[in-house]
């Protein structure tokens, strides 16, 4: 059983007064009722006499658990062990309180006790230490019972937000766009007869695009190097497709390949640019990919000098999925920029990741 069990308070000075205060209450309670039964009705040094024995006791148990709890238990302990320690500080706890309760009564009314003639005060209070010190334990128990429990609900919970995240991210990464298919297949299907080896080339590339798709769904983060592998053989189908009407640039900054990025991070931007901001293009076409990093973050920045980003933006599965993705790895922890001047790009700002 861990050390955390049991009445440990990190602050002795916040424990003496929480338990003071419980002390005080027990006294004050015993005052009424032997008001009630004492046939001589309220006395104020009756009162004085419970409320300083409640007292007194109640902190000398406080302090007695509490040595025992920093100083004294094992670092493992069953629970029957913890229980039977905890009676006994209670127990000391009482004598203790009990005999500098009937030195302040000796200082306060000249009325000294010996042992024999306080076995009744010790019964008592052995009786009344015993029923609180009970419901203390049984509360805390509880308390305990329900922050295990809670603990395991949120530990499941976070398993299935987990895992939900995973499904989604796999479900991100699975998606090929449907167009880029359509269109990479029509392209072979063109070049089967007119140039038979590029044809072949093509459909090997996108062969290697599929297989990485599918491998890779089981990760969420690949290293820039990998990635841009992957982009340069969705690039390579790509430029098989436009020919020399747009001059693809990738540049990646030394010392940056290892680090961590989302797979499928870059791919769905520039196949977005090549949809959208590039699909007219008859010539001189320009598509840039610049991945680079300042001190915290890794920056990626995909421009081309298409057709300009309207002033509402309609996001397809290009920026949606790279909003989802990002959403689930980074929470808020990253940004996005989307700028028409001086030149129009998408850049992404993600803190540095070494570590799958």
């Amino acid at each position: 059983m861990d050390k955390e069990i049991g009445f440990k308070e990190g602050n002795l000075m916040w424990a003496n007064l929480k338990y003071g205060g419980i002390g005080l209450s027990v006294g004050a309670i015993l005052t009424v009722i032997h008001g009630v039964y004492d046939v001589r009705g309220f006395l104020w040094q009756n009162a004085f006499i419970n409320i300083l024995y409640s007292c007194t006791i109640t902190l000398s148990i406080t302090n007695s658990v509490f040595i025992y709890e920093h100083f004294l238990r094992p670092k493992t302990t069953s629970f029957w062990k913890f229980v039977a320690g905890f009676y006994c500080c209670c127990l000391v706890g009482m004598f203790i309180g009990t005999e500098l309760s009937h030195l302040v009564i000796w200082w306060a009314f000249n009325k000294r006790f010996c042992f024999k003639d306080s076995l009744t005060d010790y019964t008592f209070n052995a009786f009344v230490v015993i029923v609180v010190s009970s419901i203390l334990l049984l509360y805390q128990a509880q308390k305990m019972n329900m922050q295990s429990l809670l603990k395991a609900k949120e530990l499941d919970l976070a398993k299935v937000n987990q895992l939900k995240t995973q499904a989604e991210l796999q479900t991100l990464q699975s998606k090929i766009n449907p167009h880029f298919l359509y269109n990479a297949l029509n392209s072979i299907a063109s070049l089967i007869h007119e140039d038979p080896d590029k044809a072949e080339d093509m459909t090997l590339k996108l062969s290697k695009l599929f297989r990485y798709s599918i491998n890779s769904m089981q990760e969420s983060f690949a290293t820039v190097k990998e990635e841009i592998e992957i982009l340069n053989t969705y690039l390579d189908i790509e430029k098989i497709r436009f020919g020399k009407r747009i001059q693809f640039s990738l540049k990646v900054a030394p010392g940056i390949e290892e680090m961590l990025l989302p797979r499928f991070l870059v791919q769905p931007l520039v196949e977005n640019a090549l949809k959208h901001g590039l699909k007219d293009a008859i010539a001189d076409g320009r598509l840039d990919v610049d991945i680079t990093g300042d001190e915290k973050n890794l920056i990626v920045s995909v421009a081309d000098n298409g057709i300009p980003f309207p002033d509402e933006l309609n996001i397809g599965y290009g920026l949606q999925s790279t909003y989802d993705k990002l959403e689930l790895l980074y929470g808020e922890g990253y940004e996005i920029k989307i700028n028409n001047l001086p030149e129009k790009s998408i850049k992404i700002i993600i803190p540095y990741k070494n570590e799958r």
